[in-house]
């Protein structure tokens, strides 16, 4: 299938469609001047040899035939034209003289033999049709002739009446000679056709590398710089459209380098600001975290009027708490540094202690075997799981269905609530960072990165999450790893 899609390119590149080009108008310049050569020399070659052999057997005739006696014999008549033939530039002579009383007296000579058959009848009465001496014509009988082609062979067959009287002449031609030479010449033109062909092809090939190079090598350039080498630019040379535009892909090329390292910067500025904002956050968060939990402890012996607030801050400084956590989690993962420590787990295990440390066990119901085992970072998937079924209780309610399975090289988790699901418009965004769902479900008290964050662990693990909403109502999360990460990262690779 490779090789066929690749051939399909190269018999429609622009290359080829150029050699096409360049050969037909060749090829039809060529015939078409070949043609018109050959019909030119046929009709010359044709003309000169009919017109030289009819003039002199018209002489021959007023000066041999025409001095026959009126009644000739037999003998008188063969020998006119066996001088007739002779003086001949290559023809044959049949002489015909009908007497008074009907009888035919013959004389035929030359190198062809031919008789009174081989003229066509159509010939013969135009020769022996008389016609009225007018103003405009001075003579009774014309020459007429004929080219035939008997048994293939080509001939020209003339004929004319001598004037008051005498015998009737017809002349007989070989034009083989003729033929031959022309067949030569039509050969030459051929061979001409042919060599014009490959000079037209030859010629298309330095135009196509010529123009072809340049575009090459732009779209090679363009390629490269899909690719991310913004650093790459074009040597320029000359003054044509190909140079200007070479130019032009530089001046792009140069603009969007800029571009993409100013965004860069930028970037790297927001991740780093956001990377100190958190880190110089923990230090008095861990302060105030102490602080909520002495309160949390006392919040008993508060006064009623002032344990609300108490319990506010309390929830509050957790909430912010686990923001920052998250918000430096995501700066490792933008950064690049966030590292997998890969371990055996036994997946069945690893979930349940997931749940069993958020005192989640009443409310999720766990099926999975026990001798799953993949090699992954536990610590991740827990962060995985964490916030798959965190955010099932917390916005699709319980029960919570967690089912473990394998499929093939894959392992696979799904986290099935049972709430109302999922709208549809808010399912491709439900990874976005800072995307809450409470555009849709009145719950919300999360930061919006749980997900998201969930997302990032999967991909480096080399798997994927996916959202959808069940056939018997609720959303599911569909979580895929690796069997073996550790395969995946060493370049093994893992077929769906």
């Amino acid at each position: 299938m490779t090789k066929a899609l690749f051939a399909g390119r190269r018999w429609t590149s622009l290359r080829l469609r150029l050699l096409v080009v360049f050969a037909l108008v060749a090829l039809v310049a060529a015939v078409s001047a070949s043609g018109i050569a050959y019909w030119l020399n046929r009709e010359a070659v044709l003309t000169r040899t009919q017109d030289a052999a009819l003039g002199d057997f018209r002489q021959e005739m007023q000066n041999r035939a025409a001095a026959l006696p009126a009644d000739p014999t037999p003998e008188e008549i063969q020998r006119t034209a066996e001088l007739m033939a002779g003086s001949s530039p290559g023809y044959s002579v049949l002489l015909v003289h009908e007497r008074k009383d009907g009888r035919k007296v013959i004389g035929a000579a030359g190198a062809v033999p031919f008789g009174l058959n081989d003229v066509p009848r159509s010939l013969q009465y135009a020769v022996n049709d008389r016609q009225k001496t007018t103003a405009a014509n001075d003579a009774e009988y014309h020459m007429y002739w004929q080219r035939t082609k008997p048994q293939g062979n080509p001939y020209l067959v003339g004929g004319t009446r001598i004037v008051g009287g005498g015998p009737t002449g017809y002349m007989y031609k070989s034009l083989a000679t003729e033929r031959d030479d022309l067949n030569a010449l039509g050969w030459s033109l051929t061979i001409a056709t042919g060599l014009a062909l490959l000079g037209s092809a030859l010629l298309a090939q330095g135009a196509a590398r010529t123009v072809l190079k340049p575009v090459q090598r732009l779209g090679d350039a363009a390629r490269r710089l899909g690719e991310g080498e913004l650093d790459h630019r074009l040597d320029v040379s000359g003054t044509d459209e190909l140079a200007d535009l070479s130019r032009t892909f530089n001046r792009t090329a140069e603009a969007l380098e800029k571009k993409v390292a100013d965004m860069s910067a930028r970037e790297e500025a927001s991740r780093r600001f956001v990377a100190d904002m958190s880190h110089e956050l923990r230090t008095p968060l861990t302060a105030l975290t102490a602080v909520a939990e002495v309160l949390e402890e006392e919040v008993e012996d508060l006064d009623p009027m002032i344990a609300p607030a108490v319990g506010l801050v309390v929830s509050e400084t957790r909430r912010l708490n686990d923001l920052v956590e998250n918000l430096m989690e995501v700066t490792r993962f933008d950064a690049g540094t966030a590292r997998l420590v890969l371990d055996d787990v036994n997946v069945a295990d690893q979930v349940t202690a997931c749940i069993d440390a958020r005192a989640w066990l009443d409310a999720v119901e766990l099926d999975a075997g026990r001798g799953i085992v993949a090699r992954l970072d536990p610590r991740r998937l827990d962060v995985i799981l964490a916030n798959l079924i965190g955010n099932a209780l917390k916005h699709g309610g319980s029960p919570v269905r967690v089912s473990v399975c394998v499929e093939g090289e894959w392992l696979v988790i799904a986290v099935r609530d049972n709430g109302p699901g999922i709208p549809e418009e808010v399912l491709p965004h439900v990874f976005d960072r800072f995307y809450k769902a409470s555009a849709s479900r009145p719950k919300s008290d999360g930061s919006g990165l749980g997900l998201s964050i969930a997302m990032e662990n999967a991909h480096i693990h080399g798997g994927d999450i996916t959202a959808a909403n069940g056939t018997e109502g609720g959303a599911v999360f569909t979580l895929r790893l690796p069997m073996d990460v550790g395969a995946v990262i060493a370049g093994g690779g893992v077929e769906a």
